[in-house]
């Protein structure tokens, strides 16, 4: 299987992704809880709500030792094993700077090329993993929407992007 995949077209820097290697990216999301949790658009608000909680509880219950470095490490391990991740395409299709007259994202598929305004290509999720294990038969991305309203029938076979 290949996993390479390219952003091409009216760029000013062409770019190859290899979606083999995200699973070590830290920007990497969970997508079995990315479109059931409630997104909060003020970071510093939601900081502050977990700095609470956690004060709240050590006055409650007293200052509990944090895991050890070894159990978290155990912790990513199985989750890397065992989860379905994603990647946010936006930071790619920037690095690439399409040029001032781009307007379309073209996804190109194995049997097709799928148009979208460039605006909404930089919101796409292209999920590279399921339940651990990268795809295959029908990788090596699923370009999912950022609303999750394709979860059930993703764009498969990506073999390219082009600006247009």
């Amino acid at each position: 299987m290949n996993t390479i995949m390219s952003i091409k077209g009216k760029v000013k820097f062409p770019i190859t992704l290899d979606a083999g290697v995200w699973i070590f990216d830290d920007r990497r999301i969970d997508l079995n809880t990315y479109f059931t949790q409630d997104k909060h658009e003020d970071e510093e608000e939601e900081e502050f709500t977990v700095v609470s909680k956690h004060w709240d509880r050590v006055i409650k219950e007293g200052s509990v030792a944090p895991p050890t470095l070894k159990s978290e490490r155990q912790f990513e391990k199985v989750k890397v094993l065992t989860g379905t991740f994603g990647i946010k395409f936006e930071p790619f299709l920037i690095n690439a700077e399409p040029l001032e007259d781009a307007n379309v994202l073209v996804i190109e598929t194995e049997t097709e090329d799928i148009s979208i305004p460039l605006e909404e290509g930089y919101h796409l999720i292209l999920q590279y993993s399921k339940e651990g294990k990268p795809l295959r038969e029908d990788g090596p991305v699923h370009i999912l929407y950022p609303d999750g309203s394709n979860r059930q029938n993703p764009i498969k076979l990506v073999r390219a992007f082009r600006v247009e």
